[in-house]
């Protein structure tokens, strides 16, 4: 029978929707589920996502202040290198084509589903399959409106969930009018494919990955909303 983490999950903060101030930090998250025996290894897979986004921004000049929760900060600035698992091998290293940071993203989701399938989680493996769709949804229109080859920029095609219906983001995304609503548009797609794939009330490990995952949306909608100066403008209306 799989662990249940009864305790855990009715201990931590409600979370309610995105535009709400987070209620916890996500080291706090993974702090306490290692104190509580819970699936640390799942957690850590989860926000290591947002600590390499938070990176990219970091590198770009975009994030003066970044806030991560399994990546120490000199890793998020370039000055160390990364976890094993994340640098690069002899084989990437003559693919002149890719982008340096779609093939950190290529290793981290390769990774982060080796962690899944070794963790027996269903809901990790589903969140990697929807963030690479995703990605590479977007990756293939951005590049087909620049004239460019769709493959050069999409990021472990394996892992992508063929199942899911990134159309209507993708139109809602192209018609945002700016980049601050547009990444809104992603965030608020991951939240709801969360909430609708959530095993409430199973008290297994993967609700508190999911949790993990919910809590990591609502930081950074709230950074973005603290970015644009309007903490409130998050909210749905």
């Amino acid at each position: 029978m799989s662990e249940r983490y009864y305790y855990l999950l009715t201990a931590l903060p409600a979370l309610h929707d995105l535009g709400a101030a987070p209620p916890m930090t996500l080291p706090d998250l993974l702090e306490r589920v290692a104190e509580a025996g819970g699936p640390v290894d799942l957690c850590r897979a989860v926000a290591l996502g947002d600590d390499l986004l938070q990176r990219d921004a970091v590198v770009a000049g975009e994030l003066d202040s970044p806030s991560p929760a399994v990546l120490r900060d000199a890793q998020m600035r370039g000055e160390e290198p990364l976890p094993e698992d994340l640098r690069p091998t002899g084989d990437e290293e003559a693919a002149a084509t890719r982008l340096t940071t779609d093939l950190l993203w290529t290793r981290y989701f390769r990774w982060a589903a080796q962690v899944a399938a070794s963790q027996k989680s269903v809901f990790l493996d589903r969140w990697i399959g929807l963030q690479v769709g995703l990605r590479n949804a977007l990756a293939v229109a951005r590049a087909k409106s620049l004239g460019l080859d769709p493959q050069n920029y999409v990021v472990a095609p394996e892992l992508a969930d063929g199942a899911e219906d990134f159309g209507p983001v993708l139109a809602e995304w192209a018609t945002a009018p700016n980049p601050l609503v547009a990444q809104r548009v992603l965030d608020r797609a991951l939240w709801n494919a969360v909430v609708s794939r959530d095993e409430w009330f199973s008290f297994a490990s993967d609700e508190v990955a999911a949790y993990t995952a919910k809590l990591m949306l609502v930081h950074r909608w709230w950074r973005l909303s603290q970015e644009a100066g309007s903490p409130s403008a998050g909210q749905k209306g």
